[in-house]
């Protein structure tokens, strides 16, 4: 299995769009590894988890092409993770894609009042025919048609939404991505116990400072780490990735490597790929 991570900032981006704080003006200084877009990931070229404003640069920046994803995951209703309006650009006049799949979108309530709103701006019969939107649950699967099991698990969010982590399986591998959430809910780690997870994605938007009831921190991160080591949820081949990081962090992307170098986190960048 592989993710991509094609963005790892939270909601402002990194640099922020209309900020001058120090933070900020590093990032533009230094670029490189320190430029973060609103988050998002794809696993194995297949299965896209969020669809945020920048989704058309990703696809730009990584030279790909997204036209035969049949699957989008959503964590939650916020802008940064769901942005509905890109969706009308998959029918005619704006895309031209005979024989495309029909892609699926998965998500809670929220999400799908967002979807519906959007879909009614555009009447075309060939978009309508190429999307499709299913309501998931948390603790209920549900299998991809590329195959994965995939299980939404609560997170620990926007307390008036049932916001939404994932658990995807497929081949013996098993990814965790746990993205927008402080501490899990018991409910979660209920699921997760015994669960052997080979890659796990954890929140860091506050780096060195601990929230644990919205987002994470490095705090957090290392709790829940330790954790799931004692619940039998991973073990010494679990990969342990720290992402979706915010600008009132304030370190670069090198200072929170040298951070978490005794902790064995992998910091994402926008763009970076990890096969597990």
């Amino acid at each position: 299995m592989e993710i991509k991570y094609l963005g790892t900032a939270a909601a402002e981006g990194w640099p922020a769009v209309f900020c001058t704080c120090e933070a900020c003006k590093r990032a533009r200084a230094l670029g490189g590894k320190n430029i973060r877009t609103r988050s998002q990931a794809i696993v194995d070229n297949t299965v896209l988890i969020d669809l945020p404003p920048d989704t058309y640069l990703h696809v730009l920046r990584e030279g790909m092409t997204i036209d035969a994803v049949e699957s989008v995951l959503i964590t939650h209703s916020h802008q940064d993770h769901f942005y509905p309006m890109e969706l009308l650009m998959r029918g005619e006049p704006y895309a031209h894609q005979p024989g495309a799949p029909v892609l699926t979108v998965y998500g809670n309530d929220k999400v799908e009042a967002a979807y519906r709103m959007a879909m009614e701006m555009n009447d075309s019969p060939t978009l309508h025919a190429q999307l499709d939107f299913k309501r998931v649950m948390p603790l209920e699967p549900v299998t991809l048609p590329s195959g994965y099991v995939v299980t939404p698990l609560a997170a620990n969010h926007a307390k008036d939404e049932n916001c939404l982590v994932y658990l995807l399986e497929k081949d013996g591998k098993c990814l965790f991505y746990g993205h927008d959430s402080g501490s899990y809910p018991e409910e979660t780690w209920d699921y997760l116990r015994g669960k052997m997870i080979s890659l796990v994605s954890f929140d860091c938007t506050n780096v060195e400072a601990p929230d644990g009831n919205y987002h994470m921190g490095l705090p957090d991160n290392r709790n829940a780490k330790a954790r799931m080591i004692r619940e039998g949820c991973a073990g010494e081949n679990t990969v342990f990735v720290i992402n979706h990081f915010s600008h009132n962090g304030k370190l670069m992307h090198e200072e929170i490597v040298d951070c978490v170098r005794e902790d064995g986190f992998v910091v994402a960048y926008d763009g970076m790929t990890v096969e597990f």
